[in-house]
Order: structure tokens, then sequence, then C-alpha cells
């Protein structure tokens, strides 16, 4: 299980951009943001201002954690592709890369621990997800 429950400054730029994607300012109107995406910009230039890469779930404004979530939502929750070697003993599973704590403790993370977990496969990028069965995974 991941040892903090952190949000990684990536993951507030794909929501950043989720947001300038659902609504789009208004260039005519005087270029207003939403609100959603005001509070994520918010917290995002403090990260970069103070040269972090995350931020605490826990620091994360109301605001800004509902429009992270609604981001979220839209994203594949299990990195599984029904090759699972953990069933078979292995600590960690060679088809999606997650520890075996994880596959057995999934559907109680929360979102942000799931994110966690997500970065940290993808960074690795050595199991069958993202090597032989990228396209089988959907990305």
């Amino acid at each position: 299980m991941p040892a903090d429950s952190r949000i990684h400054i990536t993951d507030l730029e794909a929501a950043i951009n989720h947001w300038r994607h659902r609504s789009p300012a208004d260039a005519a109107g005087g270029a207003a943001l939403c609100e959603e995406l005001v509070a994520l910009a918010e917290v995002y230039a403090r990260l970069v201002y103070q040269r972090q890469e995350s931020i605490a779930e826990d620091d994360m404004p109301p605001e800004a954690m509902f429009a992270w979530l609604d981001w979220y939502d839209t994203t594949m929750d299990t990195p599984c592709i029904a090759i699972c070697s953990t069933s078979q003993g292995d600590a960690t599973c060679k088809g999606c890369g997650r520890s075996f704590g994880e596959v057995q403790d999934w559907l109680e993370l929360s979102p942000v621990q799931k994110r966690a977990v997500w970065r940290r496969i993808t960074i690795e990028g050595t199991a069958l997800r993202f090597t032989r069965y990228k396209e089988r995974a959907g990305g």
C-alpha cells in the first residue's frame, strides 16, 4: 500500500486539462475561468513556486479536491489486465505491476492512493500492461 496519500503535480496537470476542455474560457466574454480550474491552478502554482512535486491529500483545499475527484472519475480505475500472477504466489503481479497487498486491498484504497500506485507502476513500466500487452490494456 502507498506510504502516504499525496497528489502528484502531473495529476494536477491532467485535472487542469480536463477542466480546460470541459469548461473552456470564453475569450469573447472576458476569458473567465471556471471555479474548478481556478482552484486547481492555485494549488498547481503553489507547488511550482515551492518547487514541490506533490501535495498531501489533507492539504488540498476542498474546491480543488472536488475538481480533482471529478477528473479522477474519468480515469481507468484498475491497472489489471486479467493476467494476475499474484494469485500464483508472486509478490508483484507480472500483469499490472501491483504488489500482492495492492491487488488484495484495491477496493479499499482511496482515489489518491490508487493514483500513487498508478504513478509508481507507470514509472517502473516493467509490467506486461506496459510492455507486451499495452494495446490490450488500453494505453
